[in-house]
């Protein structure tokens, strides 16, 4: 299960794409495991997340002027939701989506 901690906690470590992308495969085999604690709501939060990362490139690529709508709901979901979300750049947070 992907959570916008995740993303803070690549702003905050900075690890490498293959570590971010390790964890987040394993994160994602968890909750596909079918744990009781995941909610539909947790599901579709990630999906809004996940769901941005064409965006994200794009926004990464075009150095910020290009602003899809999807990258835009994930940013206004991760800062809403996680404080640390908070004081990150689009471009950061971007380039923390496209790690996952």
């Amino acid at each position: 299960m992907i959570r916008p901690t995740l993303i803070c906690a690549l702003l905050a470590f900075s690890i490498s794409p293959a570590i971010a992308a390790s964890f987040a495969a394993t994160s994602a085999g968890a909750s596909s495991a079918g744990t009781s604690a995941s909610s539909d709501s947790t599901s579709r939060d990630d999906k809004v997340v996940l769901q941005a990362r064409d965006d994200a490139a794009s926004f990464v690529a075009s150095d910020g002027r290009i602003r899809g709508a999807q990258l835009e709901a994930a940013l206004r979901h991760l800062r809403e939701h996680n404080s640390g979300a908070q004081r990150a750049t689009d471009m950061q947070l971007a380039q923390a989506i496209l790690a996952l």
